[in-house]
């Protein structure tokens, strides 16, 4: 928001609406015509695509962040749904403004630009590793990015089920089971009910870089 000139943050300000979103709540709609621009102020999302056959979460991502950005510039219909996995909080911001106020503010809409690419590259590794790495390898990252860009700790409460890992690296719940269980028994991490204490990161970036 330092881009923001005074007057633009007073415009944002009054064509604005701050909504809180209980865990589990949707926040975004897939297929629902959208007239606003979300900022998600506070809290932790998935976001999530139901495809011909099945739902498919995409990615974790945590406050503050900008989500629907892809439809203030291309297709006013949602592409994906974003759902609440923590209490969340978020502002919703009129479409039309926000456009109006990346017309007049060049650094404001570089700003804009750098998060769409950050988001896209972020995009094209995560489905490579999706589909080149093992599900050891996977999970592994799933860790890793919940322990550096999630919660910054290495402690942390498992945000979401087995079942929810599983579909975020394309495997059983089964099968994330029995990995987390090896990840147990060779001291690489400590799990007690959802609370994760990572014992060895060097181990888990190890088992990421092989896949």
């Amino acid at each position: 928001m330092r881009t923001l000139k005074d007057r633009q943050l007073e415009q944002l300000g009054k064509n604005h609406a701050v909504v809180k979103f209980k865990k589990d709540s949707t926040i975004i709609h897939q297929g629902m015509f959208s007239t606003n621009v979300v900022f998600l102020r506070e809290g932790l999302v998935k976001v999530h695509i139901t495809g011909p056959y099945n739902e498919q979460i995409v990615r974790l991502i945590k406050a503050p962040t900008y989500l629907g950005l892809p439809t203030t510039f291309g297709n006013k219909i949602n592409q994906y749904s974003v759902t609440a996995i923590l209490d969340s909080e978020a502002c919703f911001i009129d479409i039309n403004l926000f456009r109006k106020v990346l017309e007049e503010n060049n650094n404001f809409s570089a700003y804009i630009i750098q998060e769409l690419s950050k988001s896209e590259l972020e995009s094209y590794h995560r489905c490579a590793n999706r589909a080149q790495k093992q599900t050891r390898g996977n999970l592994a990252d799933v860790f890793l990015d919940l322990s550096d860009n999630i919660f910054e700790s290495d402690s942390f409460t498992l945000p979401i089920s087995q079942s929810d890992i599983g579909n975020l690296v394309d495997a059983s719940r089964e099968s994330i089971n029995r990995l987390l269980s090896e990840f147990i028994n060779d001291n690489i991490i400590e799990m007690k009910g959802r609370k994760v204490k990572i014992l060895n990161k060097k181990s888990l970036q190890l088992i990421s870089s092989n896949g």
